[in-house]
């Protein structure tokens, strides 16, 4: 594994030997049931395997964190369209963007995608690109009964989408997490689905997909942060500074996971998951993060010149993880912070 984070260490992208290495593994597909070539990893086991991928490197942890996530999609589309994307001869990889940055015109039995999604992660590795887009018939968009817009998911294939390599942060660089343009684009309405509507049976799918996103991305903050305290422990002289980031990390360690737990336990009942609690979670995830951020920033100005070189892992790590700090679920402006 220490060679995986060699390879990984100060790359633009993934090299291919990494890449290799995920679909030799199958982390693209941790979500995946085994009957359609997946590893079928429960909420905990799933967990546990983010964590340390995110600790080996951030953009490996972050990358395969958001396409496992995306092929977390197959359990919302129907069983044909699963069946003929995941099977022995195809492993597929999805990834895309959450926002709702344009427009599915209804043509016949399908849509016309039009319009530019930020923020696709691992937008080189996909053989398929997810978005959200406005559902319009007429060229007026179709409304809910609360009168706020129709918006559905769509998978589009690799060649339908035109990448945008527009990602120039400071962290997370391998992701590679580039904009994309659809220009009319003709979809079939098999292809489109909605989050929270499964077709799969295995619990995972029944687990709430806001609390599957926010547990899965809190282990790479928990897991970043522990890569950053163990290359910190190796140049300060003084490793009491480091006391507070360590408690923390545990204490988030213990909470991501003893949710993670309950939501299990809950799944496997059949028991309904409360609204309550979902945004318990929710907010126990804001408050780990906002902790791990704040002594992370107490720490850095007293680690030295190292800490600032930039060939330095200690310097990625924290490029890295205030790079993922940025995603607009755990950014304080919300949602807001995707444009």
């Amino acid at each position: 594994m220490h060679e995986i984070s060699e390879l990984c260490f100060g790359k633009e992208v993934l090299p291919k030997e990494v890449l290799q290495w995920i679909a030799k593994e199958n982390l693209w597909n941790l979500w995946v049931p085994k009957s359609h070539g997946g590893l079928e990893a429960s909420l905990i086991e799933g967990l546990e395997t983010l964590r340390s991928l995110a600790k080996l490197d951030g953009s490996l942890g972050w990358t395969v964190t958001l396409c496992s996530g995306a092929n977390f999609f197959v359990g919302n589309l129907g069983e044909d369209v699963a069946n003929e994307l995941f099977n022995e001869y195809e492993r597929p990889v999805f990834g895309g963007s959450g926002g709702v940055f344009g427009t599915a015109d209804t043509v016949g039995d399908g849509y016309v995608i039009n319009g530019t999604w930020k923020y696709a992660t691992g937008a080189p590795y996909l053989t398929h690109f997810t978005l959200n887009a406005k559902i319009r018939q007429d060229g007026a968009d179709v409304l809910m009964d609360d009168g706020t817009p129709m918006v559905r998911s769509f998978l589009l294939r690799r060649e339908q989408v035109e990448m945008i390599q527009d990602w120039n942060t400071m962290g997370l660089r391998a992701t590679a997490t580039n904009s994309f343009e659809v220009n009319s684009q003709w979809v079939d309405g098999k292809y489109s689905f909605v989050y929270n509507q499964f077709y799969q049976p295995q619990p995972i799918f029944k687990v709430p997909f806001g609390v599957f996103a926010d547990l899965t991305l809190w282990i790479n903050y928990i897991g970043m942060a522990e890569r950053f305290l163990e290359e910190a422990k190796l140049i300060v002289a003084d490793k009491d500074i480091l006391i507070d980031l360590q408690k923390m990390m545990w204490d988030g360690t213990n909470e991501c996971m003893g949710d993670a737990k309950c939501i299990h336990s809950m799944v496997m009942e059949a028991q309904y998951i409360p609204e309550p609690y979902i945004k318990k979670i929710h907010q126990k995830a804001l408050h780990s993060v906002r902790s791990l951020t704040n002594e992370i920033i107490q720490v850095f100005p007293i680690l030295g010149i190292r800490a600032s070189t930039l060939d330095h892992s200690l310097n990625q790590a924290f490029r890295d993880y205030f790079t993922a700090t940025q995603h607009h679920i755990f950014s304080p402006l919300g949602r807001r912070n995707q444009s």
